[in-house]
């Protein structure tokens, strides 16, 4: 019998983001040759997903972003309520340990979040009404009241990479050992801190600076220190708190020779064993690194199964790579060494962004 994947929801872009996908798609946990993904939920550019207990949260990856939850039922997805995400093009969706679920906006270098009690409570008050709460975009009940979202716009900065830098681009968010939460912005070479309560607030704590032309992307955590991949170095930076409560670089490693041109890195992983994953569109590869004892060193590197790794989840035995150009996700084993071997199977899904085991 083929291995088994377990259940996955994929995000990915649609006609509105230049994509062929139709919205939120499901993969049935089963066998590997038998894996075949369906829409599940029909929304604007869900580039990015977040999943808590039966509860999935997507942007809307748009002009004038927003982000929806959903209540998941197996393979089904019903639509609860819709919040503004605060700026332009949400490219990540978290939820905090404070209640609050935190959207990253890229385009507008902003940060958001959203009071889920206060979303969860009034998608409870328009349910006691009258039973029944809208399809996405069709009913303005289902959206959430003013008071319950508040944005935070990150300081105007840039960085030496003109097309890319010409301004702050929030791409991912991070909770901190320490009960705070950092943002990734590649646009200002800066890691900005915030304290995020659930009322919601954002109070801004410090803004940590990272070397020009790293380009912050997405962070992990191993061992007390943080992880960075650089999209616009090519390198990935392993950075610890020093007394003054500053993040300080302690080791950085490259992901590939040669120059950095369009190869730009994107997701970043850590595992228990301190195995650091990273993807490299343009070069289509899945690097892994070691940072097992202390420092950060190059294990090795293989394909990612396809075009433009934009994303990838861990499961058990395999690296699952949503690889946006090639409108699939591939699913490459694990060796012994940590590093995938080749794609021992390709599930169709049309341009994925994210994917996310459930």
């Amino acid at each position: 019998m083929s291995p088994a994947l377990p259940a996955l929801l994929i995000g990915s872009y649609t006609a509105t983001g230049g994509g062929t996908a139709t919205g939120i798609s499901y993969l049935p946990a089963g066998p590997i040759d038998a894996a075949e993904a369906r829409t599940v939920a029909v929304i604007d550019d869900p580039s990015f997903l977040a999943v808590s207990g039966d509860r999935v949260y997507a942007v809307s990856e748009t002009a004038d972003g927003g982000v929806a939850a959903f209540r998941r039922d197996g393979a089904s997805l019903e639509h609860l309520w819709d919040a503004p995400a605060g700026g332009d093009a949400p490219c990540h969706v978290r939820v905090d340990p404070s209640g609050a679920l935190v959207v990253t906006n890229y385009v507008s270098g902003t940060v958001t979040a959203v009071s889920l009690a206060a979303a969860e409570s009034y998608t409870a008050s328009v349910l006691a009404s009258d039973g029944v709460v809208g399809a996405h975009g069709t009913d303005d009940r289902t959206g959430v009241p003013d008071a319950a979202v508040v944005t935070e716009v990150l300081p105007d900065a840039i960085g030496p990479v003109e097309d890319r830098q010409e301004g702050p681009h929030a791409h991912q968010s991070i909770a901190t050992p320490d009960g705070t939460v950092l943002v990734a912005d590649l646009g200002g070479d800066a890691l900005h801190e915030f304290r995020v309560t659930g009322s919601p607030s954002i109070e801004p704590v410090r803004v940590h600076h990272v070397a020009p032309g790293v380009g912050p992307r997405h962070l992990a955590w191993f061992d007390g220190d943080l992880f960075v991949a650089g999209e616009l170095d090519g390198h990935v930076h392993r950075l610890r708190r020093d007394d003054s409560g500053s993040f300080v670089t302690v080791a950085s490693a490259a992901t590939f020779d040669g120059s950095v041109g369009e190869s730009l890195l994107s997701h970043i992983e850590v595992d228990d064993a301190g195995r650091v994953y990273v993807a490299v569109r343009g070069r289509d590869l899945v690097v892994v690194l070691d940072a097992s004892r202390g420092g950060l060193t190059l294990v090795g590197s293989a394909s990612s199964g396809g075009v433009w790794p934009r994303h990838f989840a861990r499961v058990p035995g395999y690296v699952l790579v949503a690889n946006q150009m090639s409108d699939a996700v591939a699913v490459l084993p694990i060796g012994v060494d940590g590093v995938p071997g080749d794609a021992v199977a390709q599930i169709p899904v049309g341009t994925p962004t994210c994917v996310v085991p459930v």
